[in-house]
């Protein structure tokens, strides 16, 4: 197997840069996804406004949401000099106005499309493309779809895919119920893994802690989580002396701090507080003192100011009220 992976999910609303550099103050060696940007957004939208992040970040992925060869190849060549480390291609969200646009899971339909679609971002650019992707959609639930897709796929040049674990139904769920209702299969991800070795293959869906991730790791080279480092971030401190034996062991207090100075940084340069403090509210999440956290953070807001003694002064101590 190739060297194990952890990875943040790109999640919209979510993993925007100030979400990323706080995971990355709490874990140096998992890589973070941005959200999903749609490539006539990076054509002719404010590039610098989805593209741009901390040199800490690294390393980071771009997602892109394309069913274009030409456009995606586009949207590539404007964000390469931005030096993320992986740009990957999002052919597994199942949200209606993705699916109006045509990519998303619906390419899963269509694996000579998506192929296309690397070979074009290659030609223009250079890069390789990972892909992200469902074990299946709709009637398609069988091996055998997923196996081709992944084939047909690899045969363009793709050597990372990130599988979510569930089936994806376009019409009857909602966002929020794909990720949940469909059952997890990560058998079939696995089965992948022994039947594509020469690939990296990357097992997303249901992980909630670090010994769900050993576990995974285990069948496949890498395993994403998404909402559970969204909802309990601290939970995720141990990662690298867990997963990887480095000695490095974040304390809270000095991430607050080192959060902190990111916070002004980003003021100084018109970045709202509300988009600066949101990353925070659940990083004592179900623990003793978070919700006097949580207090504490919405009273900053409501002021428009840090108090005098800035995050530091507002963090619970040891053995306070829950």
């Amino acid at each position: 197997m190739s060297e194990r992976r952890l990875s943040l999910a790109p999640m919209m609303e979510r993993t925007d840069r100030h979400f990323r550099f706080l995971m990355r103050l709490i874990t140096r060696r998992t890589r973070l996804y941005s959200e999903m940007v749609v490539d006539r957004t990076l054509i002719h939208g404010d590039a610098a406004r989805h593209l741009d992040y901390h040199p800490a970040e690294h390393p980071v992925a771009l997602q892109l949401g394309s069913a274009d060869p030409g456009l995606a190849a586009r949207a590539v060549a404007v964000a390469r000099p931005w030096g993320y480390d992986e740009i990957n291609l999002n052919v597994g969200c199942p949200s209606p106005r993705v699916q109006a646009g045509g990519f998303g899971v619906v390419l899963m339909r269509t694996p000579e499309r998506v192929a296309e679609i690397v070979r074009a971002v290659y030609e223009e650019t250079g890069v390789r493309l990972s892909v992200k992707h469902r074990v299946g959609l709709d009637e398609h639930g069988d091996y055998a779809f997923l196996a081709r897709f992944v084939e047909v796929v690899a045969a363009s040049g793709v050597r990372v895919f990130v599988v979510h674990a569930r089936k994806a139904w376009t019409e009857g769920l909602d966002p929020k119920a794909n990720r949940t209702v469909p059952p997890l299969e990560h058998a079939k991800v696995h089965r992948l893994k022994r039947d594509f070795p020469e690939l990296t293959i990357v097992s997303n869906g249901g992980l909630a802690s670090l010994d769900e991730v050993t576990a995974q790791l285990a069948y496949v080279d890498g395993a994403m989580v998404g909402r559970a480092m969204w909802d309990r971030p601290w939970r995720w401190a141990a990662a690298d002396r867990v997963l990887w034996g480095d000695a490095h062991a974040p304390d809270r207090r000095a991430v607050l701090e080192r959060y902190e100075a990111y916070l002004h940084e980003r003021l100084a340069e018109g970045v709202p507080l509300r988009a600066l403090v949101r990353p925070l509210f659940n990083l004592y999440k179900g623990e003793r003192g978070g919700r006097r956290w949580r207090q504490a953070l919405d009273a900053a807001l409501r002021a428009g100011r840090l108090p005098g003694g800035g995050l530091a002064a507002l963090a619970p101590e040891a053995g306070a009220p829950a």
